[in-house]
């Protein structure tokens, strides 16, 4: 049985890569406030003409657009383009740290928009991503934006962190004993408290089996963007973003919106069909059996799911 299952996801993995051999791809840069920022364009046999693409954000922040190819199938319908935020992956990496904002981030997005010549598009973010994707219409409006998908997104950081402490309070005493004394200590640099942490995010974040990968040599994530602006680690919030909060906001989004989490996401269900329930219309759905990196563990299903919301949104326009 193990090599009959071990067969199936050589295969599964073959097909997506031929899949990706398929499409063609076209990157570039595009100068934004503090330097070059790389995207990439996927365009499979019915990606182009009159379709309306896929812009897709990753998460961190600090993080890159790399697992985002796992979306490149969906380019057989319309063109998907990711890229990597200034200060990580191919972008720019610029040392004034004054740049890693969120205000900064939105506008960066907007030029690209703006460069490419999206008049229409369909937006997704996942985790810092999708609190990106959130904020960015609120700020800018959804002229233009025919469907916002949401994935496990970062929408409060207060909500975020309760969550957190109550995952965390289902681990092994001895591992809460362990975050609990390195954070009050301020050693979160410790090697005790790096492996303390990996409990958590095999338990929330990497829980399911990965049935996809991709590689992207020399683009690298940067740590001290994500430092900066969240903290040492997915549970403990010391930046920029401790006073992120869009729940107030929710209720202005009047664009047709997809809500996803893990069955298992540090993002938790309860918390993300709430959000889901303040945006009028919001559709709301839990991928199974995994936390919160679902992209690479579930890709198929997640595909599918984007791939009819996104049919949707553009008959009901």
């Amino acid at each position: 049985m193990e090599k009959v299952r071990c067969l199936l996801v050589c295969v599964m993995m073959l097909m997506a890569v031929a899949s990706q051999a398929e499409t063609e791809l076209r990157s570039g840069f595009i100068d934004v406030e503090g330097g070059p920022l790389w995207y990439e364009i996927a365009n499979g046999d019915a990606g182009s003409g009159d379709a309306v693409p896929l812009v897709t954000l990753h998460g961190g922040p600090g993080g890159t657009s790399c697992g985002l190819q796992l979306l490149y199938p969906l380019s057989d319908e319309r063109p998907v383009i990711r890229y990597d935020q200034l200060g990580t992956g191919r972008s720019g990496r610029p040392r004034d740290a004054s740049l890693w904002n969120r205000d900064r981030f939105v506008e960066a997005l907007h030029t690209l928009r703006r460069e490419l010549g999206l008049e229409r598009m369909h937006l997704q973010g996942h985790s810092w991503g999708g609190a990106l994707a959130a904020y960015y219409v609120l700020e800018k409006g959804t002229e233009g934006i025919v469907s916002l998908t949401l994935s496990s997104p970062l929408i409060s950081t207060p909500l975020w962190i309760r969550d957190a402490n109550a995952l965390r309070a289902t681990l092994d005493a001895e591992v809460q004993a362990v975050l609990d004394k390195h954070e009050a200590e301020g050693t979160t640099d410790h090697p005790d408290y790096a492996e303390a942490t990996e409990v958590f995010y095999a338990a929330f974040v990497r829980r399911g089996e990965t049935k996809e990968e991709v590689d992207c040599p020399g683009a690298p994530w940067n740590s001290v963007i994500y430092n900066q602006m969240w903290g040492p680690t997915e549970f403990y919030a010391t930046g920029s973003l401790q006073d992120f909060d869009l729940t107030s906001r929710l209720g202005t989004i009047d664009v047709p919106t997809l809500f996803v989490t893990g069955e298992f996401d540090e993002a938790r269900p309860a918390t993300v069909k709430g959000f889901a329930d303040a945006v009028p219309g919001a559709r709301f759905e839990v991928i199974p059996g995994v936390g919160h990196s679902s992209i690479s563990r579930e890709p198929a299903l997640y595909r599918d799911l984007l791939r009819s919301f996104m049919r949707e949104a553009e008959e009901a326009r």
